[in-house]
């Protein structure tokens, strides 16, 4: 059934004859629950003035209203995905602001937040930082927001940047980030309104893996079979090195009691004990997975198919299980309390497709470059080493998916429960994302003095996974050809439409903010 528009709605662009909008329909999630309801929005200021938990008459409202009834389908809040890498300025050509926003447009996602290290130059110091976001500037179709990098030797930099307006800051363990920076970072931002994040990944001291050093020979560090197959790959990189690395920061946690620490896509299920119990000591740690640890899994990749290829890595069937089962332990006290895309693209010559897999027209960047997922973010050395089709080693690491994110959940959600709620997605992905990122006062709701970001969402509409429904800049995604319940009908931004299925995006162009007003509370 298509939406009734008793007034038609105005063109982005156009000025609103009257200072408000009405948006009404019989299923929306308003402030957690399913509900009849009707959203006032503010033409002047872009924030919901009013929320009624029914339907009420276009009669209610001035002649000229803008009022629009979408039932059946749902109203929910704009989706704030806290982990996207958009990488300009340097790498723009794997994926910039102009088309990583606009992605996330087109799949209901409203804020995004930006990791630090992808860009040339990464945001480690505040200087840097001024160059990212002049690159954005009058590029963004949704608001963003920025995380800052820890990296050795730039402790000192990190409260100008949280001054500068930073969300939060991520390192890496299992390249870049040592023992000695962590405790650096810990100190540092001990008593800052911000997070800390960690990519969670660490070779034990004794391990068989061959990790990111692959090897032809010289057991116990000989990999466990052909580079082609993922199979080798996971072995590579087992739940050992999440666990291992999770228990470092939890060792060091005490030197900053009040400081929320993050644990970004984790994908072992077997660091969950050890979260848990760290929560219940009164350690302000949370976690995030992502959508492809809970639709992909490791018995179904086939061989040389590099799309698939991330750090951590996708596992077996079980282990998804298992994240799924801790996710829905949210509604009590989980430790897995977001869900995020991790949308970390690069252009298609360096995932070092098979030629079956490779789109028509592939980038001339030249291969070779240290391919390992993020550990290489603040490098662009060139390395020898493999570089035959489909080498899930040589091959760089990342899933691209923004944009995609909320039929991905949907649809493996349905799949698996007779009763999955859409309340449940809302609070992964908006409530506790805004949260996770100190939005949580403009963002992740449809509430009074919140932002007017409407998402008009078609649950039983499928779509199928192609190039013109991946809108990101390189059409390469495991998701490709598969079939995704769940349409985004429409995507309101602080009150105006910035993108309809049937009409495509508003022709006053990029509308989004850059978000650096200072954070006010961690999240619990």
């Amino acid at each position: 059934m298509a939406p009734h528009a008793i007034t038609p709605p105005p063109a982005a662009h156009s000025i609103p004859a009257t200072p408000i909008t009405v948006l009404t329909s019989s299923r929306a999630v308003i402030s957690g629950r399913l509900t009849e309801a009707t959203i006032i929005v503010s033409n002047v200021t872009g924030k919901v003035t009013a929320v009624f938990h029914s339907i009420l008459p276009a009669r209610d409202f001035p002649i000229g209203t803008t009022y629009i009834d979408y039932s059946p389908h749902i109203l929910l809040p704009g989706l704030v995905d806290a982990h996207v890498h958009l990488n300009e300025p340097g790498r723009t050509e794997w994926e910039g602001f102009y088309t990583g926003t606009r992605a996330a447009a087109f799949g209901g996602v409203t804020t995004v937040v930006d990791m630090p290290l992808n860009a040339i130059p990464p945001t480690t110091t505040v200087e840097n930082f001024h160059t990212k976001l002049e690159a954005a500037q009058g590029k963004c179709w949704v608001d963003v927001g920025f995380y800052g990098g820890i990296i050795p030797g730039n402790s000192g930099d990190l409260k100008d940047l949280v001054k500068a307006g930073v969300r939060g800051f991520k390192g890496f363990l299992i390249d870049t980030v040592k023992h000695n920076d962590i405790e650096l970072a810990l100190r540092e931002l001990k008593d800052c309104e911000t997070t800390l994040m960690f990519h969670a990944e660490m070779i034990p001291p004794i391990t068989d893996s061959v990790g990111d050093d692959v090897q032809s020979a010289r057991p116990p560090m000989a990999p466990s079979g052909p580079l082609t197959h993922y199979s080798t790959f996971l072995d590579s990189r087992p739940p050992a090195f999440e666990t291992y690395a999770v228990a470092e920061i939890l060792s060091l946690a005490h030197l900053a009691p009040d400081l929320q620490l993050h644990i970004v896509h984790l994908s072992a299920m077997e660091a969950i004990p050890l979260l848990r119990e760290a929560r219940a000591k009164g350690i302000k740690i949370t976690a995030e997975t992502c959508f492809h640890y809970l639709s992909l899994a490791a018995e179904r990749i086939k061989k040389g198919d590099t799309r698939h290829k991330c750090c951590p890595p996708i596992r077996e069937q079980s282990n998804q299980d298992a994240l799924w089962d801790e996710l829905l332990q949210d509604r009590e006290d989980g430790v897995i309390k977001t869900v995020v895309s991790d949308h970390s693209p690069c252009t298609p010559d360096i995932k070092l497709l098979p030629a079956h897999l490779a789109p028509a027209k592939e980038s001339k960047r030249k291969p070779g470059h240290k391919q390992d997922c993020e550990s290489c973010e603040t490098s662009d050395a060139e390395h020898e080493g493999p570089e035959e089709k489909g080498d899930f080693f040589s091959a760089w690491g990342g899933i691209s998916s923004v944009g995609l994110g909320l039929p991905i959940l949907w649809t493996e959600g349905t799949k698996r429960y007779e009763k999955f709620s859409i309340e449940d997605v809302v609070r992964w992905c908006c409530k506790n994302t805004a949260e996770q990122v100190g939005l949580e006062k403009s963002k992740g709701d449809l509430a009074v003095g919140f932002d007017a970001d409407i998402v008009v969402f078609d649950d039983a509409a499928e779509f199928i996974v192609e190039p013109s429904t991946m809108l990101f800049r390189n059409k390469v995604s495991p998701y490709e050809n598969k079939t995704l319940k769940g349409v985004v009908r429409e995507t309101w931004l602080r009150g105006q439409r910035i993108f309809s299925r049937a009409d495509g995006f508003g022709k006053a162009g990029p509308r989004g903010r850059l978000l650096l007003e200072p954070r006010v509370k961690a999240m619990n």
